[in-house]
């Protein structure tokens, strides 16, 4: 039986373990020079659960009530927290699933730990069909996460596409989309979003969607967004994917 050269095989064996390095960083990107990762990839180390919570509320509590509150929202054995298991698939609302972080569309936020006053964040979703989700800055709501597709939810904006600041007043700059950026269902999408003081910049793949526009309190429009609070990922019905969440302070 005819034998390849063994120069052949090597470089077949080059080949291949350049393209399993490639597949690798391409889905499990490094974050970009200046940023932090906020999900490892590995665990829920950094995060915890929350909610549609006024974040001045949290912090006016003592650290007692303030502790309670948090476990309330993730601990496995709290009634819709972020770790409690959900029957139907015997996993936590939120798991780790290859590079993903993975929510079923139930349960609580996944609520980073620490507070962020102006920054950069760089994140990739993946959703299904009729699904609703958002991203919160500062905690509150909200970067709007859509199925542009969805007749149903037209009426609410849906079919003008992702990345507007939903909660915004009706017909105040950034409330819609500039346009319609969303990428079919089975593909990732890639939020680029801007933050300094209430003045908030997204980018959905490579497109400009909110340009500098002032972001409304939806707890209370007449204070303004609080300097600091915790970025939220929100869960509202239907399965979504989040990977390579990277973020990057900003100075005043």
């Amino acid at each position: 039986m005819h034998q390849p050269p063994l120069r052949s095989l090597r470089n077949l064996a080059v080949a291949s373990l350049a393209a399993l390095a490639f597949t690798a960083t391409a889905f499990a990107a490094q974050p970009p020079p200046g940023f932090t990762a906020l999900f490892n990839g590995k665990d829920l180390k950094g995060w915890r659960g929350g909610s549609t919570f006024d974040h001045r509320k949290l912090l006016a509590m003592t650290p007692e009530q303030r502790a309670e509150q948090i476990k309330k929202w993730t601990a496995p054995d709290q009634k819709g927290s972020m770790m409690e298991v959900n029957p139907k698939t015997g996993k936590a609302h939120w798991y780790i699933e290859g590079d993903d972080l993975v929510n079923d569309g139930f349960g609580a936020y996944a609520t980073t730990e620490k507070d962020y006053g102006d920054f950069e964040l760089h994140l990739e979703y993946k959703t299904v069909p009729k699904a609703d989700s958002g991203i919160y800055l500062r905690g509150v709501p909200q970067v709007q996460i859509w199925d542009y597709t969805e007749e149903a939810k037209f009426k609410l904006g849906a079919n003008k596409g992702s990345g507007g600041l939903w909660n915004n007043s009706a017909g105040a700059p950034g409330k819609d989309p500039l346009v319609l950026a969303d990428k079919p269902f089975g593909e990732w999408n890639k939020f680029r979003i801007i933050m300094k003081g209430d003045k908030v910049t997204v980018y959905l793949n490579e497109k400009l969607v909110v340009d500098n526009a002032k972001m409304e309190n939806f707890y209370d429009r007449k204070v303004g967004v609080p300097e600091k609070g915790p970025i939220q990922l929100q869960t509202h019905g239907g399965e979504i994917r989040w990977r390579n969440v990277f973020i990057k302070e900003l100075s005043n």
